[in-house]
């Protein structure tokens, strides 16, 4: 089941020294005295630049930074991997500490230069926080990094921040964050969680993460080599976060991305075994890519992943055929710019992958599994493409919260029991222009999922009255005698609807 890792000890030599706590708290004060903070940078750099750099394109920070300014200076060292005078740095950094621990090295002609890649991050809450990484690996995922060096370590990616983005943030006694990479998860973690466990297959990442830390002013978390969860046999956590190496490849090259796994073998492992590793009410929460088959219902594939005894939301939020997923890991590897009878070998070995396998195309998205030792999981497996509003966390908690309830209350108790209509909900009517009736009413979240779902009159003017002060029953009722229904009916065929709006978030249990 798991890998060995072959980054060699001698390759940690290259990086910082981690042991100097001292020194790595000078450095952090320095950056923040100097702004080299997320902020700091939009308006140095400008949201042009800043958002180039997200690309992994460095031409225009470049030419935003041919200034003075101790910010620029910075930059040019720890973003940009530029050589920068030794007498310009020693009035901005402790220079000759940063020496001695490795964060900086000579670089000839009086200059020095970075070792690692260090960029501004800013928490949840204001926090300035520095994610530690290898040169020019400042920004991680498939953006051309280029690098071959198969443990390398990358940043701040897409990905990354959208698995931060939908964790669920309730203070908890013990965190896992597996395969930590730069070590985000485990700085997230650490500001809710009393104790933090962070793994990764390869030691240079361990290595990286602690640097993280150290450099974000967070406590440091228990780390452990090895793969999957092997380094943490026997022990259970009130959270598990993981951005594994999802990547479906013909075999694996670069740790961080390549599981090592036939097809997506790796995230469903991850995903079955996770649930024993939970402690009762905890969260384990993945980003993945999984196959979708021939003669196989891609959803049915993921409910075959859930644990039992665990709840499960699996939202897919990305497919791309084969052809587009190979290229677009080829491109990270840089294979795009090698031999193009290379280029041309690695992208057959792909579609030689996906069509022994059958796979037709494949699909990204996020897993969410909550242990309730439940008779009766609830278990939605959906498809949602549409622009959200991170960070997501508190819905994805309210979703399992309603899950919780819905599992315990029938139709009779629904009608007995009281509502209110979501934040940031609005009605639309959608009809022909001068039609005396709409053809029909949608619902819209502005919030969270920014779900739209239609509502028939009854359900539209259901939601509406929704406060918390009436019984769903009595509502229904008054509705009754002002449309001319019978209350009875009524009464019988609407709690379909109520449940659906409360599955979907549109409608919230209230205490009255």
């Amino acid at each position: 089941m798991g890998r060995v890792s072959t980054v060699s000890q001698s390759s940690l030599s290259s990086l910082p020294s981690p042991a100097r706590a001292d020194v790595a708290a000078r450095l952090r004060d320095a950056l923040l005295a100097a702004d080299f903070t997320a902020d700091g940078l939009l308006e140095l750099l400008g949201a042009p630049a800043y958002a180039a750099l997200a690309r992994s394109e460095t031409v225009p920070a470049l030419r935003a930074t041919r200034g003075d300014t101790p910010l620029e200076a910075l930059v040019r060292l720890f973003l940009l991997q530029q050589p920068v005078a030794h007498a310009r740095m020693a009035d901005v950094l402790p220079v000759e500490e940063c020496l001695d621990s490795g964060w900086l090295v000579q670089a000839g002609g009086g200059e020095v230069a970075a070792t690692v890649d260090v960029r501004p991050y800013g928490g949840p809450d204001g926090e300035d926080w520095f994610i530690v990484s290898d040169l020019g690996c400042a920004v991680g995922g498939a953006g051309g990094i280029g690098s071959r060096a198969e443990g390398v370590v990358l940043g701040v990616g897409g990905a990354s921040t959208t698995l931060a983005g939908i964790t669920v943030r309730t203070p908890v006694a013990s965190a896992l964050d597996l395969g930590t990479g730069s070590g985000i998860q485990a700085l997230h973690a650490a500001q809710h969680a009393t104790r933090v466990t962070a793994t990764d297959l390869n030691p240079r990442a361990l290595h990286i993460t602690r640097l993280t830390l150290a450099l974000s002013g967070a406590p440091e978390a228990d780390l452990r080599q090895g793969s999957l969860f092997e380094p943490v046999a026997g022990e259970t956590y009130d959270l598990i976060v993981s951005n594994p190496p999802f990547v479906i490849s013909p075999g694996p090259r670069l740790t961080y991305r390549d599981g090592g796994m036939g097809g997506d073998d790796l995230c469903r492992t991850l995903v079955q075994q996770a649930g024993e590793r939970l402690n009762p009410g905890g969260y384990a929460q993945f980003l993945a890519n999984w196959q979708q088959v021939e003669g196989e219902e891609w959803t049915d594939r993921l409910r075959s992943w859930v644990p039992r005894g665990c709840d499960a939301w699996i939202v897919q939020r990305e497919v791309q055929d084969i052809t587009q997923y190979a290229e677009l890991w080829l491109r990270d590897a840089g294979d795009h710019r090698t031999d193009p009878a290379e280029y041309v070998a690695r992208y057959d070995a792909w579609l030689d992958e996906f069509e022994a396998r059958k796979t037709r195309c494949v699909g990204f998205g996020w897993i969410t599994l909550r242990r309730t030792d439940s008779a009766e999981p609830s278990i939605t497996v959906e498809e949602w493409p549409h622009p959200v509003e991170q960070p997501l966390g508190d819905t994805v908690r309210r979703h399992f919260e309603r899950q919780d309830y819905l599992r315990t209350h029938d139709d009779a108790s629904l009608l007995t029991s009281h509502f209110a209509l979501a934040a940031e909900v609005v009605q639309e009517q959608v009809g022909l222009p001068g039609a005396e009736d709409p053809e029909h009413v949608v619902l819209r979240q502005h919030r969270g999922m920014r779900r739209a779902t239609k509502v028939d009159t009854v359900g539209a003017g259901f939601a509406g009255v929704c406060d918390g002060t009436l019984s769903a029953g009595r509502i229904l009722d008054a509705i009754a005698q002002l449309v001319g229904e019978d209350p009875v009916l009524l009464r019988d065929r609407t709690p379909a609807q109520i449940r659906l709006l409360i599955e979907q978030g549109f409608l919230e249990p209230a205490v009255p």
